[in-house]
């Protein structure tokens, strides 16, 4: 059986180091196959040139240019022969067998179409990313003082999904599936270079009857310092790519 994770950089220096070396220490079983693909675009902070020198036994592919979260993610998924994929922020690190547990859920369910983890801050605090599908009241109405609430909602934080439950939403920051699957979906659509990748992906994922499970049993860390308000082009691509999304699969409130 065999198991690949792809990891997209640019300038990561500064988590690319303990993502990489958590996720190869796992100790998976003899009978799964795994391999570690990291596609870089354009990395000017020494990025590649780390993982060359240190984890000579990761796939390391180079770009020139800065092409996108998911343009990268794609480029991996064509490349790779394995039975089952995972998709892995560069700011995600494992300190349990976390690939290994979902993958053997995806084993026993041919129905699944994504699975993810549990998401956990650093501090050990939750990220709350099972969330329902974007809204325009969830996404900016939620960011009005007085209306709190509806970010909770959107979140899901007060439901306590402590059992295996089917979600909306994806991150993409970890993710696993049957690589074939993946293949079929073409991975990302291209008509996002960042942001509402993993929420367009979902809509296509259950728009065909596959189901998205949140596997709460297993976590992955994210180093999460993102902010898509903190500047100008954050706000500008944040707001472009959910553009996008809202055309495609309409607007709600």
């Amino acid at each position: 059986m065999k198991i690949t994770g792809g990891v997209v950089t640019y300038n990561n220096k500064k988590t690319i180091d303990r993502c990489i070396s958590s996720v190869l220490k796992m100790n998976i079983d003899k009978d799964y196959d795994f391999r570690l693909y990291v596609y870089d675009n354009g990395s000017t902070d020494g990025t590649p040139e780390l993982i060359e020198s240190k984890y000579p036994e990761v796939k390391l592919i180079r770009d020139n240019a800065n092409k996108g979260f998911g343009a990268g993610h794609n480029a991996i998924i064509k490349r790779v022969k394995s039975d089952y994929h995972f998709v892995i922020n560069p700011d995600i690190y494992l300190d349990e067998n976390t690939v290994e547990e979902l993958t053997k859920v995806l084993e026993k369910d041919e129905s699944i179409g994504l699975i993810t983890p549990r998401i956990m801050n650093n501090d050990g605090t939750e990220q709350f990313l099972p969330k329902y599908c974007p809204t325009v009241r969830y996404v900016f109405v939620s960011k009005i003082p007085g209306f709190k609430y509806l970010r909770r909602r959107y979140t899901r934080q007060e439901e306590n999904l402590n059992e295996p439950t089917e979600i909306e939403f994806c991150t993409g920051c970890f993710f696993g599936a049957r690589t074939s699957y993946l293949k079929r979906l073409k991975g990302f659509s291209n008509r996002y270079f960042m942001y509402c990748e993993d929420s367009d992906l979902s809509r296509r994922v259950r728009a065909q009857g596959k189901k998205i499970i949140f596997y709460p049993d297993v976590t992955a860390y994210h180093n999460w310092q993102r902010d898509n308000t903190g500047n100008l082009r954050g706000i500008y691509r944040f707001v472009k790519s959910l553009l996008v999304y809202f055309k495609k699969w309409g607007f709600q409130f």
